[in-house]
C-alpha cells in the first residue's frame, strides 16, 4: 500500500482480579525486599550520624554527592561547604569541579568561579568537550542549512492521510481525506478514506487553520492530490485518478491510473473550474505530482511511462502559452539515470533558488523515501545531488517537500510517527533553528554490556536539569539541544558509579552519538552491613585494640543504623595482619572484636543484638601473608572489623 501511494500518489490511501491473591503478593514482595535488606537508607543514616556530631571529609562527601548526582544543589552546595570548612585538607580535586557546578547552579558565580580556579590549580582540566563536525558545505551552498530546523505537526493533520503541501499566495493546499458530513468517506473495496484537495490559511508562525475542501469542480468523487499553482494563482495542475466529464478511465488490466489535469480560477466565482487532461497522459501509464519550475516554463512530474528506469521516474515537459489563452506541451524528457535511479523517484518541487527537491528510495539514505536536493544550473542541468539529511529525513517515508528558502521555512510529509504506512501521512511545518540531536547508548564500561534502566539527564552550562530519561531494553537515549551550547549529560544506575560527560554542541547542528559507560560499584554481600553503608575500614593501630578517632566515626553509622532499624542484629568480625605470632593475633582480633561490641553496647546498644568473634590472620584479603614482604598501608587493610546482618 505504501508503495502504491508514494510511487505515483494516493490511489489507494486509505479488573478485578483476584483481590486477596494481589495483596498477598505486595506483602510477599516486601518482605522480599526486606529480606534482602533494601529497607536500609544510607543517606538517613549519614545524616543522624552528622546530626549527632560525628563528623568525617568521607561523610561530606558522601552526602554531597547523593544530593549533586540528583540535581538537588541547594542541598549538595550545604555538604560541600562543611567539606571545605572542616576538611580542606582532604579533598580531591574532582570535588572542586562539583562544588563549583552545585555553587553555579545556586546563583553564587563568583564563588563557583574560585572554586573552578582551584580546580585548575590542582591540575583538573576543562572537560572532555565532544563536538560534531558536519560535511555539509555543498547544501550550505545552495541555501539549504541541513540541522537548522524545528519541526512540528500541523494543526490540520486528520487521523487518515495528509499530504503533498503546495503553497497557494498566502494560503497552503494539501491532500487529506474526504469529508462527508462530518465522517470519512470511504473506499467501498479498501474501506480506506477518499482524498480531496484542501486549502488552508497560514498563521505568522507557519501553523495551519481553518481548512476546508477547495471550492469548484475540481474535487470529484474520486481520489485529488499534488496540487501545483502559477504565481498569479490562475493556474492549478493537480493529479487526479483517470476520471473526468463522469468517466472512469481503465489499463488493460482494469487499474484506474493516475493522470495530471489543469485547472483555472474563476476570479468571479471564486472557484476551480475549467477541468482538462493533460495531452501526454495515457491510460496505460501513471503521472503525477506536478512541479512548476522557477520561469513557469517546465512541468515536472513523476511516471511509469515507458522509459522509465525503475519503479517511477521524474519527468518534464515545456510548456508554452499562446496569446489566446491556450497551452502546449512539449515531448515528456526522463531527468535521466543521475537522478533517476531502478526504485522510486516522486515528488519534485522546484524552489525560488532553483533547487529540485525530490523523494527516492534508490539513492540510499535512512530508510523508506528521503528528501534529496540537486540544484539546476543556468543551462537547466542538474548538479550533484544530496540527501537533505536528519532531522527531516526519517528511517520511515519522507516526502513532498516544499520550501522558501529565502525564510528559512517548509513543509513536507512523513509517516515517521505511525505504523501502518500511508495511512498515517502527516504534514510538518519546519522553519530554520539550529538544533542538535545527542543520541547515545548506557553500557558497562568492563562488559560492555547495555543497562536498561539506567537514567540519563541532560543539564545546561550552570548545571540546571533540562531533562531526565530512563532507557529501555535497547539502553539508548536522545535529546534535542540547540546548537553552540554546552551541556552536561549525567548516567546514573543502582549499584553503579555516576558518570558525566559535557557536550558543546558546534553552530552547525546535526547529530553526535555520546555514549555513557558506567563501572559497577564493588557488589556487596546481602548481609554486609558495612559495605551497604559503604563504611570506611574500621582500623586499629599496631598491636593495639583501642578504638581509634576516625573508627569512632564509622562505627557511628552502625550505632545509628541499629537504632533506626531494631530489628538489625550484628555479628561483629575483627581481623589483623599477619604480622606476629598466629596464636597471639587471634587473641588481639577478639580483644578488638570486643572493644567494637562493647563501644556500641555502651552507647544503648542491647548486647542481646550484637555478638562478636575474632580471627587473627585467618581471614586476609591480599598477598601479605607470613613472610611477604609488605608495605604498612598493605597490612593495614587486614586490620579491619566487618558487621554481618544475622537472619
Amino acid at each position: 500500500m505504501k508503495a502504491i501511494s508514494k510511487e505515483m500518489i494516493i490511489v489507494f490511501i486509505f479488573l478485578f482480579a483476584n483481590a486477596s491473591f494481589s495483596q498477598t503478593s505486595k506483602i510477599a514482595k516486601a518482605n522480599n525486599q526486606y529480606d534482602k535488606y533494601d529497607y536500609i537508607d544510607a543517606r538517613e543514616i549519614y545524616l543522624k550520624v552528622v546530626e549527632n556530631g560525628f563528623t568525617s571529609a568521607e561523610i561530606y562527601k558522601k552526602l554531597a554527592d547523593t544530593y549533586y548526582y540528583n540535581s538537588d544543589y541547594t542541598n549538595a552546595v550545604r555538604w560541600y561547604d562543611k567539606l571545605i570548612a572542616e576538611y580542606p585538607e582532604e579533598i580531591e580535586t574532582e570535588y572542586y569541579y562539583r562544588i563549583a557546578q552545585s555553587l553555579k547552579s545556586v546563583g553564587e558565580y563568583e564563588k563557583s568561579e574560585e572554586m573552578m580556579d582551584t580546580y585548575l590549580s590542582m591540575g583538573g582540566v576543562e572537560r572532555e568537550v565532544k563536538k560534531f563536525e558536519s560535511d555539509s558545505e555543498y547544501l550550505k551552498s545552495l541555501g539549504v542549512h541541513p540541522f537548522k530546523y524545528v519541526i512540528n505537526k500541523v494543526a490540520v493533520n486528520t487521523k487518515f492521510s495528509d499530504f503533498g503541501p503546495s503553497y497557494y499566495n498566502n494560503k497552503l493546499l494539501f491532500s487529506a481525506s474526504k469529508l462527508d458530513n462530518k465522517h470519512f468517506k470511504t473506499h467501498s473495496w479498501t474501506n480506506l478514506p477518499y482524498l480531496d484537495l484542501y486549502v488552508a490559511d497560514v498563521d505568522s508562525l507557519g501553523g495551519l487553520s481553518n481548512a476546508k475542501p477547495i471550492k469548484g469542480t475540481l474535487n470529484t468523487e474520486y481520489h485529488e492530490s499534488s496540487p501545483a499553482v502559477t504565481k498569479d494563482g490562475k493556474t492549478m495542475y493537480f493529479t487526479r485518478n483517470n476520471y473526468i466529464d463522469g468517466k472512469k478511465g481503465f489499463d488493460k488490466s482494469r487499474t484506474i491510473r493516475l493522470k495530471l489535469y489543469r485547472a483555472t480560477y474563476n476570479t468571479k466565482e471564486q472557484s476551480w473550474e475549467n477541468v482538462k487532461e493533460l495531452p501526454f497522459n495515457s491510460s496505460n501509464y501513471s503521472t503525477a505530482h506536478p512541479a512548476l519550475s522557477k520561469d513557469e516554463k517546465r512541468l515536472y512530474f513523476a511516471s511509469d511511462m515507458e522509459g522509465t528506469f525503475g519503479r517511477s521516474d521524474i519527468w518534464y515537459v515545456d510548456i508554452s502559452k499562446a496569446s489566446d489563452g491556450s497551452y502546449t506541451y512539449g515531448i515528456p524528457v526522463n531527468l535521466g539515470p543521475e537522478i533517476n535511479t531502478k526504485a522510486r523517484e516522486t515528488f519534485p518541487f522546484i524552489s525560488e533558488r532553483n533547487n529540485l527537491y525530490f523523494s527516492s528510495d534508490g539513492h540510499g539514505g535512512l530508510g523508506g523515501l528521503d528528501i534529496f536536493v540537486s540544484a539546476i544550473d543556468k543551462d537547466g542541468n542538474l548538479q550533484q545531488i544530496s540527501n537533505f539529511g536528519d532531522p527531516i529525513n526519517t528511517n520511515m517515508d519522507d516526502f513532498g517537500f516544499i520550501t522558501k528558502e529565502s525564510k528559512g521555512t517548509g513543509y513536507y510529509t512523513s509517516n515517521v510517527d505511525g505504523g501502518r504506512g500511508s495511512i498515517d501521512d502527516e504534514i510538518y511545518y519546519f522553519y530554520e533553528k539550529c538544533v542538535m540531536t545527542i543520541n547515545g547508548v548506557v553500557t558497562d564500561i568492563d562488559t560492555e554490556e547495555l543497562l536498561p534502566g539506567a537514567e540519563v539527564s541532560i543539564l545546561d552550562e550552570d548545571n540546571k536539569l533540562i531533562e531526565k530519561v530512563s532507557v529501555g531494553e535497547d539502553a539508548t537515549f536522545s535529546f534535542t539541544t540547540e546548537c553552540d551550547t554546552k551541556y552536561i549529560l549525567r548516567g546514573t544506575k543502582d549499584k553503579y558509579f555516576p558518570k558525566e560527560e559535557t557536550v558543546e554542541t558546534p553552530d552547525e547542528g546535526g547529530v553526535i552519538d555520546v555514549n555513557i559507560q558506567l563501572k559497577l560499584e564493588e557488589p556487596c554481600s546481602p548481609n554486609d552491613l558495612g559495605c551497604r553503608l559503604k563504611l570506611q575500614p574500621i582500623y586499629f593501630d599496631y598491636d593495639k585494640d583501642d578504638i581509634r578517632p576516625d573508627a569512632s566515626v564509622e562505627l557511628a553509622k552502625i550505632l545509628y543504623a541499629m537504632q533506626l532499624y531494631p530489628e538489625l542484629i550484628i555479628h561483629i568480625e575483627s581481623h589483623t595482619d599477619s604480622r606476629g605470632r598466629d596464636a597471639y593475633n587471634e587473641k588481639l582480633s577478639e580483644r578488638r572484636a570486643q572493644s567494637t561490641l562493647n563501644w556500641l553496647i555502651e552507647r544503648g546498644i542491647d548486647e542481646n543484638r550484637l555478638s562478636a568473634k575474632g580471627y587473627g590472620e585467618t581471614q586476609l584479603i591480599n598477598k601479605c601473608s607470613n613472610d611477604v614482604d609488605c608495605t604498612e598501608e598493605e597490612h593495614q587493610l587486614n586490620r579491619r572489623s566487618m558487621f554481618i546482618i544475622q537472619n
